[in-house]
């Protein structure tokens, strides 16, 4: 039994080592890649490349008209917007038409049933991209603001300087209600653990990654990984997009930004185990890494506060061993204490106050929730449902159909 205290006490002592190189990675990542913001790369902008802007949108009526505008009021010289709706049952279909009729850049495209072999946003994103007629494609989603009117350029110019054939920019998250602020940083802490972005940028390394809410690449880029029809029946497309590129020898680059754009993923909690189920499903793919999050989680953000919570309750008892416990309630309650630093650090960067970074283990638990819930499906006794439309492993269940209207239509 004291041999079981003592492995348990040197476990604390490795979480603890941990979460302190989690303080040590957070200030190597925000010295070696600094966020974009939008007052740089000052100067004219003649000479940057066209650009085609894409966004795909279903039942998007709350956010597509934002998102146009800001998409519209970018200082960039050359670019046009094509907005694919995707058999929206919402307003988002006479929301495009009617920018379309406003503004000689933009086009409006119209998904009336789904391509058969195709999931939702990879086919109307394949829509998009036959009419788009620019050098650089710049994918976007409709829940995106972009904040900056100069988030474009800077994001071409350092595209550019980085000679970077595919370069995906992390949005600033916009977290409104409680469990959005909760949540949203411990997922994407976790996300982290995978994909850190140096490791991205190292080309060096296998690790791949990009966010769909922004990703600006080459057109010979897009065309040299076999486009969205190369990943036409995956849920997370952009990752996949980023995996072909890197396996490709061609340049990729993440980083984050400041002040460019903003995106609000999730407003409810229903919302956040849906989407986040779809993520940590789409992103990881096999059990192994599943499992491999969860123990992570489980261990390393959960465990001592178990362990400082049973340690409390002995020691307010009779029970034997009482010393042994008072050790391992305290390094239990250090590497607690030390998490709860790191998390508060993190949930600042991501635009949460980091006063929610206290509740970090409230939001760990649903995260580890998300994951099992994620597992379940990747072991295929699930189904995935988004924006309407079901899928399992690499089949369409059901597709909800946009109101009668023909075949896709542009205007």
């Amino acid at each position: 039994m004291v041999a079981v205290f003592w492995c348990w006490l040197g476990l604390m002592a490795v979480i603890v080592a941990t979460w302190a190189g989690r303080h040590y990675q957070l200030s190597r990542a925000r010295r070696d890649l600094p966020p974009l913001t939008a007052d740089m790369y000052a100067g004219p902008m003649d000479d940057l490349p066209s650009v085609s802007v894409l966004v795909a949108a279903k039942d998007e009526e709350t956010n597509i008209d934002d998102c146009v505008r800001s998409l519209l009021s970018q200082q960039y010289p050359h670019f046009e917007v094509i907005a694919i709706n995707d058999r929206s049952s919402d307003r988002t279909a006479e929301i495009i038409d009617r920018w379309a009729g406003a503004d000689p850049r933009f086009v409006a495209l119209h998904v009336r049933e789904l391509r058969p072999g195709w999931f939702g946003k990879n086919n109307a994103m394949r829509e998009g991209i036959q009419r788009a007629r620019h050098d650089w494609f710049c994918f976007t989603d409709a829940d995106c603001v972009f904040t900056s009117p100069r988030a474009l350029a800077v994001a071409m110019r350092y595209a550019l300087a980085e000679r970077a054939d595919f370069l995906s920019i992390l949005p600033a998250h916009q977290s409104r209600s409680f469990w959005e602020r909760v949540i949203q940083p411990a997922c994407s802490g976790i996300m982290m653990l995978w994909f850190h972005p140096l490791r991205v940028n190292d080309p060096g390394r296998a690790t791949a990654y990009a966010n769909g809410a922004f990703m600006l690449m080459r057109r010979s880029c897009y065309e040299a990984i076999g486009g969205h029809e190369a990943v036409k029946t995956d849920v997370n497309e952009d990752l996949q997009m980023a995996i072909r590129a890197k396996r490709a020898g061609l340049r990729l680059r993440v980083t984050s930004n400041e002040d460019l754009y903003t995106v609000r993923m999730y407003s409810t909690l229903r919302q956040i185990w849906a989407g986040w189920t779809r993520i940590f499903y789409g992103c990881f793919r096999t059990p192994r890494r599943l499992v491999a999050s969860i123990l992570a989680v489980a261990v390393f953000s959960l465990l001592p506060w178990a362990t400082a919570l049973a340690g409390l309750l002995i020691l307010g008892g009779d029970a034997p061993g009482r010393g042994l416990w008072a050790w391992l309630t305290g390094a239990a309650a250090v590497a607690g204490l030390m998490q709860i630093s790191v998390m508060c650090r993190f949930y600042a960067l991501t635009r949460s106050s980091p006063l929610y970074g206290i509740l970090y283990p409230l939001g760990a638990a649903i995260s580890l929730g998300t994951l099992i819930n994620a597992l379940w499906r990747a072991g295929g006794r699930g189904a995935i449902t988004w924006r309407g439309t079901t899928y399992q492993g690499a089949e369409v269940i059901h597709a909800a159909a946009a109101p009668p209207g023909g075949a896709p239509q542009k205007t």
